[in-house]
Parts: C-alpha cells; structure tokens; sequence
C-alpha cells in the first residue's frame, strides 16, 4: 500500500490532509520533538502543537508536555486499531436502532466488478429465496454456494439448476439436495440468476471462473424484466442442457404460493400415479365467470421443469381441473390462455 492509499484509509477516520501527514510523521519518526516532526510533515511548530492535543484526544498519539522541550509519541498501532475497532462496534447497534429501511420504487440496476461480490450477491439472494430460483453457473462453482442451496431447497422453495462446463459424467449422488432438480451442459452457459420473479442476477461466467476477468454482472430487481430473463433461461438453455437429478415428491397436502412449485409437484406426484386434487384462489381469466376459489381433481398438467415434457411450449406451466363434470385450465400470475389465474394452490392426495 502506498502513502496515498493509507493517507485515504485515514482519512476516512476523520482526518484531514494535513493532520493525516502529521500522524504519519509522528508514526515515523516515534518519539521527537515538535521541530522534528514540523520539519517532516511540512508543517509549523504551531500547528503540531495544536494537532499532537487532539490526536492525543483521539487515541493516536501521547503527548508529554513535562518534558523540555515537549516530546510527541505515536500509540502502538495495535492499541488505535483496538480502539477504532471498539467504537465501531459500539456505535453499529445504535445506528441500526435509528436505520428505517425504505422501499426504493422504480428500476433498480447494479453493475458489479468482483467477483467475490458476485458471489456474495448469489448467496444472499438465495438466502431470501421464497418461492422459486432459476439457476444456472459453471459447475465449478457448486461446492462453494452448495450449503446455501441445500437450505433454499430445504425451505421448500422450488430450485432450478443447470450446472454448465460439466467435465464427463456428473456424479449423481453429488446433486441430491443441492435443487429440486438439476440439468448439465457441456459448454460454458451465462450465469443467470432469478429468485421470485423480483430480482436477478446476469454475468458472463468468466467473472466466476477467471481470477484476472475484466467482465461485470449485473444485478436487478424489476417485476417487468426479471420474469423475462427466467423465460429466457427456460426457453433457451433449460430444455437443451441433460436432466441429471430430480428430487422426491413432497408429502402431500401442501400449499404453494409461487405457481412454478405447485405444477412441479404436481408432476412429480402424477409421474407416480398418485391421483391428487387441488383447490386454488384466484379470479377468472378474461370474461369467464368462475368463483374466487376451484376445488377437484388434476386431471392433466403441461410443464417442461422435469421430464418429460408435457408442454407446447418450454415457458408454459399450467394444469387442468375437473369440477363436477366441467374441465377448467389453471395457470399462474399474468395467464392469459387459461381460464384461471391462480394466486395460491393446495395439493393432496386424492380420496377414493
């Protein structure tokens, strides 16, 4: 570190230019006196006087007036570390009791440079993961976000995964609980990131891979384009990338507040032939008049988060009920083919 460097790092700590070149004077010169440390600092006799009192106050310096003439010494390093680092650990819960935290409106984007903060960022919003987390990152990079993802599954949150730059044959019995299910590639796929249809991540995998990359993530939260990048991930890697893990139904009845996780358990327990109901709050699609509320049987689901696929199309998620005789297509938030938008699903098993 460089004199510029560490004259900012104290600086930061309340020291202005001046005083900053007069501490490090003293911290160089150990204990001298006032001329000395003028002459080094380029300063007057005057103003080290003035500056030695208060750094003094401030832990950083002893001054012994007793002395003829007076001699100015610096404090162990050690000891002003301690004590700097006493009071901002002091002060943290006081200004955490004052902190009200604030919804920022509007597009939220962040360019981001390290790759340890890439990192970071990708744990922490898994760890705030709710409902569903569309993945994908070099498969290099697992075992250092793998406990994080063992939670997230462990939440019950529906966890995508496709691991990419995959050398040979994947060992299968080192994805069990890492997602709900998870799918390899070959060649080195973007890492994209979606937790909740709220907040993404997107980066070149190289930021994750490369000590030396120049490249940048960026990290967003925006409800209009979030849902765009988990399509992307769904439409244009999702089905080409090898199906290598795909986890146990859930023990059934359960509820489901993100959609995606309700038709994926309803997969699972179909592929079973387990033969399950559901009952969904919502409202009608369009014009149709239906209740707020459906309840019967499933008698047919489209998906393509597991195989196989029973979809049209790689995005589309839904399921059909049978209500006393009569068939009615559910569908998730912003459905538009379907006859519901269901806002929440329960899934038992159904009662002969």
């Amino acid at each position: 570190m460089d004199d510029d460097e560490l004259a900012g790092l104290l600086e930061r700590f309340g020291l202005s230019e001046k005083e900053t070149d007069t501490y490090l004077a003293i911290l160089e010169h150990g204990e001298s006196k006032a001329s000395t440390i003028a002459d080094a600092a380029d300063v007057s006799k005057r103003y080290v006087y003035s500056i030695s009192e208060e750094l003094e106050e401030r832990g950083f310096a002893e001054v012994d007036d007793h002395s003829v003439p007076t001699l100015i010494r610096p404090v162990e390093p050690e000891t002003v570390i301690e004590r700097l680092t006493h009071s901002v650990e002091e002060i943290e819960p006081e200004l955490q009791s004052r902190y009200t935290t604030t919804e920022r409106s509007g597009e939220q984007f962040e360019v981001i440079k390290s790759r340890q903060t890439v990192l970071k960022r990708i744990e922490t919003l898994l760890s705030n993961a709710e409902t569903e987390v569309t993945l994908s990152l070099p498969a290099e990079i697992l075992p250092r976000i793998r406990s994080t993802l063992e939670e997230t599954v462990d939440r019950g949150v529906l966890v995508l995964l496709l691991l990419g730059a995959t050398e040979g044959d994947q060992d299968i019995a080192s994805l069990a609980g890492t997602a709900s299910t998870v799918r390899t590639w070959d060649a080195l796929v973007p890492t994209m990131l979606t937790v909740d249809g709220r907040h993404g991540l997107l980066a070149p995998s190289q930021i994750l891979t490369t000590s030396t990359s120049d490249t940048r993530a960026i990290s967003l939260s925006q409800d209009q384009l979030v849902p765009v990048l988990a399509g992307s991930f769904l439409a244009n890697y999702w089905p080409t990338a090898e199906e290598r893990y795909v986890t146990t139904p859930r023990d059934l009845p359960c509820t489901y507040e993100g959609f995606r996780n309700a038709v994926f358990q309803i997969a699972l327990h179909r592929a079973t032939d387990t033969r399950i109901e559901a009952s969904v709050t919502g409202s009608a699609v369009g014009e149709r008049d239906l209740p707020s509320s459906l309840s019967g049987e499933v008698v047919d689901v489209r998906q393509s988060l597991v195989r196989p696929v029973t979809s049209t199309l790689p995005i589309e998620n839904a399921f059909e009920l049978e209500v006393d005789g009569e068939r009615y297509t559910i569908g998730g938030t912003g459905a538009f083919l379907e006859d519901y938008e269901a806002e929440s699903v329960t899934i038992r098993e159904l009662e002969e």
